[in-house]
């Protein structure tokens, strides 16, 4: 098994690789679903995605994080039977926990669509219950492999998950529109359900072909008595906090899935068509877009925890420390100069991808920060889970959440501000959490964190690249008044001055090309040009 900082590199890339990936096919499966079922379609599409996610992470979201430290943990003990003794109690935790979920999903449907002021999210939400069990199973042969340092399986059956979902979802809704918009909703949910289930093949067919490896390894492997009941009792005390934490996050969208509606309602200012628009706005425009760069650093929490477990089991402090300030470093990378290029290009965006449906860019303009905060919060949270500190990203979530409920109910409400007030919210709770985090992870390692590499450097590229992508986009709009065109252009030329401007303020090191797709091949081409 490799080890140090390389093997978490790579891990973390494959995995970061993977997410793009799977985000850009999702890219490419929205502009037709929402240029199709437009923003009000997007409202029943998200409210009932929204509180379906919130039952996936009750029921299974915190088992890969939980399963691939425990493994983790094992195997570098060489414990390697007690591993595998993990992951078949962890399955038959996740096969009832989704189980009583998706009943309570399907049975209470007409009961949850009514609570958060989307009736019509009813049939979104009889399309995802049966998913929740097929989740949580995949959940942990994916946290498994991930225990045993290889990321691979997890890689690939993403990338199958979100090409069957992607094919499915477009189908199925196309097929449905003429029923009602909020039929083709639920037909682009239903396939989520059938993207789950070719992922759950993929990684399942990948355990099938590793069996034979898996049994040699654990034959002779020395092994501590431990029942089976003692192993669920631990998984479950180190899923519960994890998935609380998580949970907890997930319950700020819920929180604003719940509230939105309610505080427009009650400005007086909005009819129901214009209410249910903002919330696919804010939900199917705000939300996708922000997420997309925060999953790169998604990916890398995962890959995070078992390396940081493994480290921390040995003492490994010189390790842990590279490992620590390497993630957040390459978080930040992606996800600051992201956040400014969505702020100046916010409108310009939303145009170029949903034409069909182009308001909705000024929670981009607004709320592209959230972005910074809610990548940090996730490699703070996956580096903190890693050394069993599970439960102090709860404490940072349910500050967040705390911060966000008045914030609602103060900004939404004001006609003025509507459904940019959920943004600002979003922001303030992610901040939170985030800063939380961060101080609790400095005090529990005792390291010494990388700011000037991690957010000064950065900072200053994204700036410099942020003025570079106006000009680009007004002097090329002057010229040929094509916002696509002038869009494409403003992106292209800032990825290109950012990366420069990051070499030239020694911000992009050697190593943080390894860990990008295609960055082997990048250096050799700047030895070449010897730069």
């Amino acid at each position: 098994m490799e080890r140090g900082s390389s093997a978490f590199v790579k891990q973390a890339a494959i995995l970061a690789g993977a997410s793009i990936i799977v985000r850009f096919v999702g890219f490419l499966y929205r502009l037709p679903l929402t240029n199709l079922i437009g923003d009000e379609g997007n409202a029943y599409y998200n409210a009932g995605y929204q509180i379906y996610t919130f039952f996936f992470i009750l029921s299974s979201a915190g088992l890969p994080a939980a399963i691939s430290k425990m493994v983790s943990e094992r195997i570098a003990l060489k414990r390697y039977r007690d591993a595998h003794a993990v992951f078949r109690c962890a399955l038959l935790i996740a096969a009832i926990a989704g189980i009583f979920c998706g009943l309570v999903v399907f049975f209470g449907a007409r009961f949850l669509s009514v609570l958060v002021e989307q009736p019509l999210s009813y049939y979104s939400l009889i399309a995802l219950s049966p998913t929740l069990v097929i989740v949580g199973v995949m959940a942990v042969f994916r946290g498994y492999f991930q225990g045993m340092n290889n990321t691979v399986p997890t890689a690939v059956s993403q990338i199958m998950e979100q090409i069957f979902n992607a094919v499915f979802s477009v189908i199925l809704a196309y097929a449905l529109f003429s029923k009602g918009v909020e039929f083709a909703a639920a037909g682009g949910t239903a396939g989520t359900g059938i993207g789950a289930l070719a992922g759950l093949f993929a990684v399942g067919a990948i355990y099938y072909i590793a069996v034979p490896r898996i049994r040699k390894r654990a034959l002779h492997a020395p092994r501590q008595k431990q029942s089976n009941k003692s192993i669920a009792a631990e998984v479950l005390k180190t899923a519960l906090p994890i998935i609380l934490g998580t949970a907890i996050l997930s319950y700020s969208n819920l929180i604003d899935t719940l509230m939105i509606s309610k505080c427009l309602k009650a400005s007086g200012a909005f009819d129901d068509v214009q209410i249910s628009q903002m919330f696919g706005q804010f939900s199917g425009k705000y939300i996708v877009l922000v997420t997309l760069p925060v999953s790169i650093s998604t990916a890398m929490a995962a890959a995070v925890i078992p390396s940081i477990a493994s480290s921390n089991a040995k003492g490994e402090k010189a390790a842990l420390n590279s490992k620590i300030n390497m993630g957040i470093r390459l978080s930040m990378l992606i996800s600051i100069p992201a956040a400014v290029g969505l702020s100046v290009l916010g409108d310009q965006v939303i145009r170029l991808l949903f034409p069909n449906a182009s308001e909705g860019g000024i929670l981009l303009q607004w709320g592209a920060a959230g972005i910074i905060f809610l990548a940090l919060a996730q490699i703070a949270t996956g580096m903190l889970q890693g050394m069993g500190r599970v439960r102090i990203p709860v404490y940072g979530a349910v500050v967040g959440s705390i911060i966000k409920i008045p914030l609602n109910y103060l900004l939404i409400s004001n006609p003025a501000i509507n459904v940019v007030g959920a943004v600002i919210s979003t922001m303030a709770c992610y901040m939170a959490a985030s800063v939380i985090d961060i101080i609790f992870l400095k005090k529990y390692t005792k390291i010494k964190l990388d700011f000037s590499g991690a957010l000064l450097k950065p900072l200053l590229g994204s700036a410099i690249m942020g003025v570079a992508c106006y000009i680009f986009y007004y002097t090329s709009y002057y010229l040929w008044s094509i916002n696509a065109l002038s869009t494409l252009i403003a992106v292209v030329a800032g990825i290109g001055i950012y990366f420069v401007s990051m070499l030239l303020l020694k911000g992009i090191i050697r190593s943080d090309l390894k860990s990008v797709p295609m960055g082997a091949k990048i250096i050799k081409i700047m030895d070449i040009l010897k730069i």
